[in-house]
C-alpha cells in the first residue's frame, strides 16, 4: 500500500488472525501451513505463536504494530494448550527469537507446534546419543531473527530445521540457504530440513505426514555423524 500510492496511505495496524498447521483430524481443513507462501509479500509480518501466554502477548504487539502482521494460529493450541495467561496488557516483541533450551552440539529451530515437538528431541537426544542440543523458537517468520540463529548455529557447528510445511518451497529453504551462507566456515554437516511431504494434507496419514520426533531424531545422527 505504501510502495503503491507513494506513502500517501497504508494499511496501518492491520492484523489477520488464521487457523493453520495439524490438529489431528483435520485432514485438508485449514491444516495446511502456508507461511512461505505469505512471506513473498513484502511488507507485511508473519507471527506464529508456540503457547497462550507467547500468543497474547505477540498478538497485542501485532496490533499495535504499524505494519500489516499475519498472526497464525495453530488450531491444536485451541484445545490443547494450558496456561496462567496474565490478566494484564503486555506486548511481546516480534522479531525476536527465543532460545529455550542452551545446548553445545546441535541448534534444533522450530516455530508453532513443532517447538514443543523439538523440546522433547532434544531430551530424547540427550538420553539416546548423548547429544547436546540448542533450542530456538523462531517466532516471527518475517522479519525473522537472523542474528540469533546465526550465533546459535557459528557455537554448535549444526543445524536442523523442523515445520509442518512441505519440504519443496518451505520456509526453512530460506534458512538454510542464509545459514549456508552466513556460517559456511563453521558448519561441521550439512543442514538438515524435516519436514512435511510434497503432497496433499491426508486425514488418516497425517501421522506419517507430520515431522514427528522420530524423524527429527533421525536427522540428528546423520547431522553428528557426518
Amino acid at each position: 500500500m505504501r510502495y503503491r500510492s507513494g506513502n500517501e496511505f497504508d494499511c496501518s495496524g492491520l492484523t489477520i488472525r488464521a487457523p493453520c498447521s495439524a490438529v489431528g483430524h483435520g485432514a485438508l481443513y485449514h491444516s495446511q501451513s502456508p507461511e512461505a507462501f505469505f512471506a513473498h509479500v513484502s511488507g507485511i509480518k508473519i507471527v506464529i505463536p508456540r503457547g497462550p501466554v507467547k500468543a497474547k502477548g505477540l498478538l497485542l504487539s501485532c496490533i499495535r504494530d504499524q505494519n500489516p502482521c499475519i498472526f497464525f494460529e495453530p488450531k491444536i493450541l485451541y484445545r490443547s494448550a494450558v496456561e496462567q495467561v496474565p490478566v494484564r496488557d503486555y506486548q511481546l516483541p516480534l522479531s525476536k527469537a527465543d532460545v529455550l533450551i542452551e545446548g553445545d552440539d546441535v541448534t534444533l529451530l522450530g516455530w508453532g507446534t513443532q517447538v514443543h515437538v523439538l523440546r522433547e528431541v532434544c531430551q530424547m537426544a540427550q538420553d539416546k546419543l548423548n547429544v547436546s542440543c540448542e533450542l530456538i523458537d523462531l517466532v516471527t517468520i518475517l522479519p525473522w531473527d537472523r542474528e540469533t540463529v546465526v550465533k546459535s548455529v557459528n557455537k554448535t557447528g549444526r543445524l536442523l530445521i523442523a515445520h509442518e510445511a512441505p519440504l519443496t518451497g518451505g520456509f526453512g529453504a530460506e534458512i538454510a540457504a542464509t545459514i549456508q551462507k552466513e556460517c559456511f566456515l563453521h558448519l561441521e554437516a550439512p543442514i538438515q530440513r524435516v519436514a512435511g511431504h510434497d503432497t496433499a494434507f491426508a486425514h488418516v496419514y497425517e501421522p506419517f505426514y507430520l515431522p514427528d520426533k522420530w524423524r527429527c531424531l533421525e536427522a540428528i545422527k546423520h547431522l553428528v555423524n557426518y
